[in-house]
């Protein structure tokens, strides 16, 4: 299937139908984010790259791509998300005399979670910072190179199921019966504020952009899985330069939870086989971000395996690496040509992008 898409009908009053979402709303407030990320010597910013052969490829003006690869070593920009949700907690206790150093502020607290991939190491290396312990569910699919990683940060590994949704309802489970705090990067019903905190943390990304970049762009591309990136950086996007910008959602065609959802007014869960976009492989939107993301994008839309693959090979030729899920929102403008017009890319658009993640043996 080549690239689809639709453009969102919803946009500027969002979803009608709000029976089966969550209550609440993503952060649009990243200040807390910027103080707490200053404290920690590794939180150096990313840099913004372009690549003027990719956009001369492409026929716009420009295209820029914010380089997570090595977010605070973690190699993703979820590297901001549960370390920060860990840090907030510790800071909060440490501010209200509950604990007198940051670094022990946790120490009786474990931490769980279901992981695909970098979510579960950003939680493993924000609770080692402040003392707590950390768990994380992974599905028999994931590769045992990544539970070593997940290992050597400090986490229990635990496999639990062929899927990711299997895995987070495994996750789900023992900290019920552990009395364990789960940490989620998705909201649903009854589970908002760990997944708004995790969203919270990944504002930075748009924060620096906004220092690094020159020029509003016209349109930015996000990849999403449950939606908690595209969700906070569109946040920042629209924060930064008002309605003006495109908002792009990608999904892989096997995975088009955020697409389905709005089409269909209420979260919805998506049916197809496994993505090798490993980490939007989701099949359930988070609900904060689909609510948002439903006001805000002007379309969503959806690549198959084969066009992530070529974005990776597209970027090697210049010297980047990442993986199908990382290239996935460059994926969708490298084979954008039949919708320019739907799209209103012209040859004086400039064009943002987000490299998510480094390669999978990075």
């Amino acid at each position: 299937m080549a690239l689809d898409v639709y453009r969102n009908s919803e946009k500027g009053k969002g979803l009608s139908d709000t029976k089966d979402l969550a209550s609440g709303e993503i952060c649009l407030d990243g200040s807390t984010a910027e103080r707490i990320f200053k404290l920690c010597p590794a939180a150096a910013p990313t840099p913004l790259v372009g690549l003027p052969p990719i956009a001369n490829r492409c026929a716009v003006r420009s295209v820029f791509a914010k380089d997570e690869r090595n977010r605070i070593g973690l190699g993703s920009f979820k590297a901001l998300g549960a370390a920060y949700a860990i840090a907030k907690q510790a800071d909060d206790r440490v501010k209200k005399g509950l604990a007198d150093s940051h670094e022990n502020a946790l120490r009786n607290v474990t931490f769980v979670c279901a992981s695909a991939g970098n979510h579960g190491l950003s939680m493993a290396a924000g609770a080692r910072l402040f003392g707590a312990a950390a768990v994380v569910f992974i599905a028999e699919t994931v590769p045992e190179a990544f539970a070593m990683r997940l290992r050597d940060k400090g986490a229990e590994v635990i496999r639990a199921g062929d899927t990711y949704e299997a895995s987070m309802a495994a996750a789900m489970d023992a900290a019920s019966a552990n009395g364990w705090q789960l940490l989620p990067d998705s909201s649903w019903v009854g589970c908002t504020a760990p997944a708004r905190d995790v969203m919270e943390g990944y504002l930075l990304m748009g924060a620096e952009i906004d220092t690094q970049i020159d020029t509003e762009p016209t349109h930015v591309f996000l990849q999403a899985g449950v939606g908690g990136l595209a969700a906070a950086a569109a946040a920042s996007a629209r924060q930064s330069w008002g309605a003006a910008p495109k908002i792009l959602v990608v999904e892989p065609d096997r995975a088009p939870a955020l697409w389905e959802s709005v089409k269909a007014g209420r979260p919805v869960t998506a049916d197809g086989p496994v993505s090798n976009m490993g980490r939007l492989d989701c099949k359930e939107p988070s609900h904060l971000a689909l609510k948002y993301l439903a006001r805000e994008a002007n379309a969503f839309l959806t690549i198959s395996d084969d066009e992530a693959i070529a974005a990776v090979d597209v970027l090697r030729e210049h010297g980047i690496d990442t993986t199908p899920s990382g290239a996935a929102g460059l994926a969708a403008l490298l084979v954008s040509a039949p919708y320019r017009d739907a799209l209103a890319l012209t040859p004086e658009s400039r064009v943002l992008i987000y490299l998510s993640e480094g390669p999978e043996d990075g």
